[in-house]
């Protein structure tokens, strides 16, 4: 039986700002931590959009030089999640998740573990499709409200109205559908191309790269890569050489799911559940201890509330989302021919991008993987 609804309902609405919980441990080593130096609280009632990488009108660059924001897409993968987390705790600092929602429902509790590791966590569709533009405009709505009610259900909690579209294939209808749901959406500034990347070296060489050329921005990697894992560690250190400083994303309200696709997912939640039964993965993570970040620094906060765009038409001269992969990283790693990755991603899931990098999510979700 389905439970009611209600007093989730009552947390997302009374939650403003929303602000992240507390980070999983203390911070080891502060004089060598990056710490978080500056903190954006957005309103996102316009529907916002931030990031250099769109042709559509974005909002003007809100980090000054030498500031970064760190985000990661596509998980939750609890094998590189976890180390993520690890090292960006060693670090003291934070970043933002967003997470798909076929791989929050498979591992809801890597979701709320972020999110109690002070974290801020957006969604990034239901099934990860890398054409949503070509999509009805019907299907990608779908796409975008089951994404960020799995993510809610899966967090048990309120979350950001935080989103980035798959491949950065946005366009004007879903954007103003965007702005209608009071949802700010999230291009990037730097691709550190960790889809393609596999060498930790090369991974480090070109994030690092790209960072210095753009002065800083938000950058864009994935918490299902190995490579990203391995690679961390080095280039938050290497910022921190660099005189980089770390920006963290928070949104001053929640976002609130449609109650159906809610009772929907939950009940297939619980029902999967249900056929897991012993086989039920054990959380691998301990008790959240308090943190002391608030001693190492006390970040400065700042305010956007973005006034409403026309959303329909492109405008500008703006980079496309193609600028991003350099040759360099499409030699890295052979790629699918473009025709087939297309009817790959058409059919909706994860699975299918990143072939044995995540487990079959069906039968993830439905106990029997």
């Amino acid at each position: 039986m389905i439970r009611s609804l209600a007093p989730l309902a009552l947390l997302l609405l009374c939650a403003a700002p929303l602000a992240p919980a507390t980070a999983a441990e203390t911070c080891p080593d502060p004089d060598k931590a990056l710490g978080v130096s500056r903190i954006v609280d957005i309103d996102t009632k316009s529907g916002p959009l931030f990031g250099a990488f769109s042709k559509y009108e974005r909002e003007p660059r809100f980090l000054g030089p030498k500031e970064v924001v760190l985000t990661f897409d596509d998980g939750p993968l609890p094998r590189h999640t976890k180390p993520i987390l690890d090292t960006l705790d060693k670090f003291c600092t934070k970043a933002t998740f967003f997470y798909v929602g076929e791989m929050a429902m498979a591992y809801p509790y890597m979701v709320k573990e972020v999110l109690e590791r002070g974290h801020t966590v957006g969604a990034h569709t239901w099934s990860h499709p890398m054409n949503l533009r070509h999509e009805s405009l019907k299907k990608a709505e779908d796409q975008i409200e089951r994404g960020f009610a799995a993510v809610a259900l899966a967090a048990d909690g309120p979350i950001a109205p935080f989103f980035r579209f798959p491949g950065l294939s946005d366009s004007g209808p879903m954007l103003a559908y965007l702005q209608q749901r009071g949802i700010a959406a999230f291009t990037v500034d730097v691709v550190s191309n960790d889809s393609y990347i596999r060498s930790p070296q090369q991974l480090i060489k070109r994030t690092l790269a790209q960072i210095e050329k753009k002065n800083g921005g938000i950058v864009l990697f994935h918490d299902i890569k190995a490579s990203t894992a391995k690679a961390l560690p080095t280039i938050l250190a290497q910022l921190k050489k660099r005189g980089y400083k770390i920006v963290q994303l928070r949104s001053k309200t929640a976002f609130t799911p449609l109650p159906a696709l809610t009772a929907e997912l939950k009940a297939k939640l619980e029902k999967a559940e249900a056929k897991r039964g012993k086989r039920k993965p054990t959380p691998p993570f301990t008790a959240i201890a308090p943190t002391t970040l608030a001693a190492v620094s006390e970040p400065q906060v700042t305010e956007l509330a973005p006034p409403p765009r026309e959303r329909t038409h492109a405008g500008g001269t703006h980079a496309t989302a193609s600028e991003p992969v350099a040759a360099e990283a499409n030699a890295a790693a052979p790629q699918p021919h473009p025709a087939r990755k297309h009817r790959r991603h058409r059919k909706g899931t994860v699975a299918g991008q990143y072939g044995s990098a995540v487990p079959n999510l069906s039968k993830v979700v439905n106990g029997t993987y």
